[in-house]
């Protein structure tokens, strides 16, 4: 082998084991030791299949030496997010409550990627239940940033967005209902997609809020995200509602760049340019200059009233999280960690018409939007979080006055998107004079995925703020 493995994307890694430059044994033996050296510190794992990834690889080896590739993935080392089932495998959800659940079923995304030639080398740490946008957890402890161990990595896809920037494993599903793939992307330097809502299957996947839960994945960089969302996309009829329409070529022209798209992006104003941190502000500042020199038009743009989509948001999420939950927050509220079930508790006082209301007012929402938004820029490019990246110990908040405050300030630019179900791409654009990451997110119209992940790679390779690495992944 030439070099070490994680010296390449997770596209350039799969071309190579299509080619046998490289091995899928020797690629997971390497994932397997760093997952041993970097566990102690980073608490990204839940569970770590050795064996059972080592023969997958060998599995997938011979297949390779046969001439049969399985798919676009054949030999990739990934892992995933414990809230998504595998029949007979315990699945904890990140909590006491099914530490020991084994589901009947597999959840339809993993079968799609061991389908296309995908390892699995085991379960990732997350927020209890996928309910909290810290990354902080109770039961299983706090996931840690590899740029700084002692800072968040943002939740509640914390263990894959850790696991990734890393370079334990090439790339990891997590899942956003206010925001928990777009978050962890943006604090741990990578690029993470939440697609349109409908565009991949739940089926299999621990639900949080019903109409809001997305599947997506982290990863490295834009196109390697665009590959892993482009081979789960799609129709699956164990979920009814996922499109039968919709495109699912993501990877489709996403080398192109800019040139004769006449893009137009919109910056901003109102919303998403209050209470941002300085550091934050010149990151975005310095995308917007990149943009221009690539061709693109870079146009100030009014958002529409977000605040009351924020909290139209906020009702719904609440109401179907502890729908969700009601059983057992009757029978084993003892179980649950503190900051859920405050979280948990506060759904069941919303009153039936503040969610029914909700609900019913998300198509003139999204309508509105496109209307004054998208009727004058292709795409919107957005903070993902306003503040620098917090220590772990000084958001570690159980309850009180201060905590649902401190929580929405991280979910306060990304929510939004959850609500009206659009498509939102984060891209790694820097870092801030403390040394850590941060990105923006492109926002773009329902489905419009290869589009997004076209312009993030434009921007991507101009930069290549994605091929940085945490001194702990050295």
């Amino acid at each position: 082998m030439s070099g070490a493995p994680f010296d390449r994307d997770l596209t350039q890694l799969a071309a190579e084991l299509r080619e046998r430059k490289l091995s899928a044994v020797e690629v997971t033996e390497a994932c397997l030791a760093a997952a041993a050296r970097l566990q102690p510190a980073l608490n990204c794992f839940i569970r770590i299949d050795g064996e059972q990834a080592v023969a997958q690889a060998r599995a997938l080896d011979a297949e390779l030496a046969k001439g049969r590739v399985r798919g676009p993935l054949a030999g990739v080392p990934l892992a995933h997010k414990d809230m998504y089932y595998r029949a007979g495998e315990v699945t904890t959800c990140g909590s006491k409550i099914r530490r020991d659940f084994k589901p009947p079923v597999t959840a339809t995304a993993l079968e799609r990627y061991a389908a296309a030639g995908a390892l699995n080398l085991g379960t990732l740490n997350m927020a209890e239940f996928a309910f909290g946008p810290t990354g902080h957890n109770a039961h299983f402890g706090a996931c840690r940033n590899p740029w700084d161990p002692t800072r968040l990595t943002g939740g509640s896809s914390s263990g894959s967005g850790a696991s990734v920037a890393a370079r334990i494993v090439w790339g990891a599903l997590g899942s956003d209902t206010g925001g928990s793939i777009r978050l962890p992307a943006h604090l741990c330097g990578l690029a993470g997609l939440k697609p349109t809502w409908s565009l991949v299957s739940r089926a299999g996947a621990m639900p949080l809020s019903f109409t809001l839960d997305t599947v997506g994945p982290l990863a490295r960089s834009v196109r390697d995200v665009a590959l892993l969302t482009e081979v789960i996309a799609g129709a699956d009829a164990r979920d009814p509602t996922t499109s039968t329409v919709a495109p699912t070529k993501v990877t489709e022209g996403i080398e192109l760049g800019l040139a004769g798209l006449k893009l137009r992006i919109g910056v901003p104003q109102g919303y998403f340019d209050v209470d941002v941190d300085p550091e934050i502000t010149r990151v975005l500042t310095a995308a917007h200059d990149v943009f221009a020199k690539l061709g693109a038009s870079v146009v100030p743009v009014k958002m529409p009233d977000l605040d009351q989509v924020n909290a139209l948001c906020n009702a719904v999420v609440n109401v179907e999280a502890a729908t969700v939950h009601r059983a057992w927050l009757t029978s084993r509220p003892q179980d649950y960690g503190p900051q859920v079930l405050n979280r948990l508790e506060a759904g069941l006082f919303y009153p039936g018409t503040a969610y029914l209301s909700a609900i019913d007012l998300r198509a003139a929402k999204l309508r509105e939007f496109q209307e004054t938004v998208f009727g004058q820029v292709d795409v919107v490019l957005a903070p993902v979080v306003g503040r620098q990246t917090p220590t772990i110990a000084e958001t570690d908040i159980v309850g009180g006055p201060d905590l649902l405050p401190m929580l929405a300030s991280f979910t306060r630019f990304t929510r939004p998107i959850n609500y009206l179900g659009l498509p939102a791409l984060s891209v790694p654009a820097g870092f801030t004079a403390a040394g850590m990451p941060c990105g923006f997110q492109l926002v773009g119209q329902p489905f419009s995925e290869a589009f997004l992940c076209r312009v993030g790679r434009a921007y991507e390779r101009e930069t290549e703020w994605h091929k940085r690495a945490p001194k702990l992944a050295a």
